[in-house]
């Protein structure tokens, strides 16, 4: 019989499955990458429970919960949760503090289906705190350095092949620039905090001391990255990359025009997809249309549209390029080169992808 654990790093190292007793609008609000919504009381009842514990006390919201959750509506939420035990015989189950709730499942799952599962003690609220303090850690013990550059150089791809390599944008799904949101939803900010400190958890597990970060804006779409570590790569050394002007038009054209139509297609078929995507893209131009400036907006919109039209018309992409090289040459360059001039005394090393790539590895290498 498995005891109830407070090994919290395990638990995320080992990507061990769990069930949330929490309500549905909890669980929303932030959760753990390995856990599945299973409450023990939806959100009206919840509610009612809640209000019942601050009118009349605990022992009265303990007996109306058991009332609003019994019969039919009780056994169904049973075996829902002895079907995942089965499933996953190594889980836990935890609530927000590993108290009443928690024991409550455990005990019916316990009477009325014989299964003892064992619980997370301190429940969500202490796991999140112990992510929490692995990022803090992490900013305070490890070396960091960043990867910069003009839009379109291929930052995350250079990241995608390093060990070491932490995917602010990957952890958010954005892509980080005006055009950067995707085909599906970003996740809530404290789901992507949880990701980025179980990213970190295990990469420090597996002996890696330095970090490879893109040069991030505080918020990337609608996550803002945790404040320490913001603060921090105001100073970390940076490595800049560069590349042509026709590569990064081409790698934008894959990226926000070719990658992200087929994403919406696949969600939500062709014609609607389609659909989706140039309001997408039409949604994003005008975003910026203050830092263009009308005279720039107007032309570059019209060109924008010129490209999705033929594009919906014949599925050629080649108009599009009208509108990125305008972009690249009129308003992310100039941008982004008075950036980089600003980071100029935190600049170790520049060059192509290879060189930039061996350049960190060899970093690496050399803080192990």
């Amino acid at each position: 019989m498995r005891d109830n654990s407070t090994d919290y790093r395990q638990l995320f190292l080992n990507d061990v499955p769990m069930m949330d007793m929490r309500a549905p609008i909890e669980f929303a609000k932030g959760a753990f990458p390995n856990a599945i919504n299973l409450p023990l009381m939806n959100d009206l009842e919840r509610q009612k429970v809640g209000t019942c514990y601050k009118q009349q006390g605990q022992q009265a919201a303990i007996a109306l919960g058991h009332q609003l959750v019994s019969g039919q509506s009780k056994d169904q939420r049973i075996a829902a949760w002895a079907e995942f035990a089965r499933a996953n015989p190594e889980g836990y189950l935890y609530c927000f503090r590993g108290g009443l709730r928690s024991q409550i499942v455990q005990q019916w799952l316990k009477e009325e289906a014989g299964i003892h599962y064992p619980k997370v003690i301190g429940g969500y609220k202490a796991m999140r705190n112990f992510l929490f303090e692995t990022t803090q850690q992490a900013v305070a013990e490890c070396d960091f350095v960043l990867i910069g550059g003009l839009t379109g150089t291929g930052k995350t791809e250079v990241l995608q092949m390093l060990e070491n390599a932490v995917d602010l944008e990957g952890h958010a799904n954005h892509r980080g620039s005006s055009f950067g949101k995707r085909a599906t939803a970003q996740p809530v900010q404290i789901d992507f905090e949880n990701r980025l400190a179980i990213d970190v958890l295990k990469k420090r597990a597996r002996g890696i001391e330095q970090f490879v970060l893109e040069d991030e804006g505080r918020i990337v779409g609608s996550c803002s990255l945790p404040l320490e570590l913001y603060q921090g790569m105001q100073h970390y050394p940076l490595v800049w990359l560069e590349d042509s002007f026709d590569n990064r038009v081409e790698r934008i054209l894959g990226d926000y025009v070719t990658n992200l139509c087929a994403e919406f297609v696949a969600l939500h078929g062709g014609e609607q997809g389609f659909r989706l995507f140039a309001e997408r893209l039409q949604q994003s131009m005008g975003n910026i249309l203050k830092r263009l400036g009308g005279e720039r907006y107007q032309r570059l919109s019209a060109l924008l549209q010129q490209a999705l039209e033929e594009q919906q018309r014949s599925g050629a992409v080649d108009l599009h390029r009208a509108w990125i090289s305008g972009l690249l040459s009129e308003y992310y360059d100039p941008m982004y080169a008075f950036h980089r001039d600003s980071k100029a005394e935190r600049i170790e090393f520049s060059g192509n992808r290879v060189e930039v790539r061996e350049y960190l590895r060899a970093r690496a290498a050399r803080h192990r």
